[in-house]
């Protein structure tokens, strides 16, 4: 099926670190240049909206992440949190000659973007947060960002469902079951009662995930601690264990470009009590043997990163937060005009790149 839409380009750029797929539109003489990074089991493919109504004063950039869209497959390094991606990303950015950049991440690649401010705040003009995975990672942690275990039991690669990433694998475009892509993505990628004719794409995209230990969604060990398993070394979804990941340390950076978050009221994958985390499905019952609220308590990744960021504010940066009425975990496909202005406004703000 054609995957790219009216205006946009993809080619391929070679760097120290990988073979990269960069979706592109005509700069037109552009000044400054937004560089968007997506989230997990997806690709690039999903900003294209955005890249389409952005003005010409704008150069937007979409780097596929490594195992994903098609951007070569290599292994990912879990103990290095998910600097394999941030530093892949600048990489790419290095390549092309880019001085001070626009970040825009959507969920994991809101952890990337953050990562990437961090290891380099004098190469970042501002960064935009799509429906970020917490500062904190994703699961095994209290409010204040404190692990829960001393092992991350319950997050990582063994709390991926085993049927959906067979079907990932698989290549599955069917709605059959509630464990397919298409079916994942209408109920928990968007907002009920979403629909557009671009679903297609978006299922494509999704496909695109490379599938094993190495990637998606990585490998697990044994846990004595409920719910008896903890993330590996390995993979995806590992990246953001706690014990690898940690991003609220953005508050102590002398340089703060300002922060722009957008998150939908209704994220089924990134919330304050989200089915995506074990805790919760603990406490609904779904996972039998929960031990409580005080030991296991669902992650409030939402409030988490309101706190982080008004610490980051208190500290001399700045923050605007966008949350979205009717709007699930994908606000630039669901609401494209909102983002694009929001991120037009934001860039408006800052210093003009030369």
């Amino acid at each position: 099926m054609k995957t790219l839409l009216k205006g946009i380009t993809s080619r391929t750029v070679g760097t120290d670190r990988l073979l990269a797929n960069v979706l592109e539109r005509e700069d037109g003489g552009a000044r400054d240049t937004v560089v968007f990074v997506h989230g997990n089991c997806s690709s690039s493919l999903f900003f294209q909206p955005v890249m389409q109504l952005l003005p010409d004063s704008i150069r937007p950039i979409a780097v596929d992440l490594r195992g994903f869209g098609t951007s070569e497959t290599l292994p990912v390094d879990a103990t290095r949190g998910v600097r394999d991606y941030s530093d892949d990303v600048w990489s790419v950015v290095d390549e092309l000659g880019l001085d001070r950049v626009h970040l825009v991440g959507w969920s994991m690649g809101g952890g990337v973007v953050l990562q990437q401010l961090l290891d380099r705040p004098d190469s970042v003009a501002s960064v935009t947060l799509i429906s970020p995975v917490s500062p904190y990672g994703f699961g095994g942690t209290a409010a204040d960002g404190s692990r829960l275990t001393d092992d991350d039991a319950g997050v990582g690669a063994g709390a991926a469902n085993p049927d959906f990433v067979a079907r990932l694998k698989d290549g599955d475009t069917s709605a059959d079951e509630a464990t397919s892509p298409r079916s994942v993505f209408r109920s928990s990628y968007v907002a009920s009662g979403y629909r557009t004719d671009l679903e297609d794409l978006w299922v494509a995209s999704m496909l695109t995930t490379a599938v094993g230990d190495d990637n998606y969604p990585g490998d697990s060990v044994a846990s004595p601690n409920w719910p008896g398993m903890a993330p590996g070394t390995r993979g995806v979804l590992n990246t953001m264990a706690p014990m690898y990941f940690d991003v609220s340390s953005i508050v102590d950076l002398p340089v703060k470009p300002p922060v722009l978050w957008i998150h939908g009221l209704d994220d089924a994958i990134v919330s304050d009590e989200t089915f995506f985390d074990l805790g919760t499905l603990g406490k609904a019952g779904v996972l039998p043997g929960w031990p409580g609220e005080k030991v296991a308590p669902p992650q409030p990744m939402v409030s988490q990163t309101r706190a982080v960021l008004e610490r980051y504010a208190d500290a001399g940066g700045s923050y605007q937060e966008i949350a979205q009425p009717a709007c699930g975990h994908s606000a630039h496909i669901e609401y494209p005009e909102l983002v694009t202005d929001a991120i037009v406004e934001l860039v408006a703000g800052t210093d003009r790149v030369v």
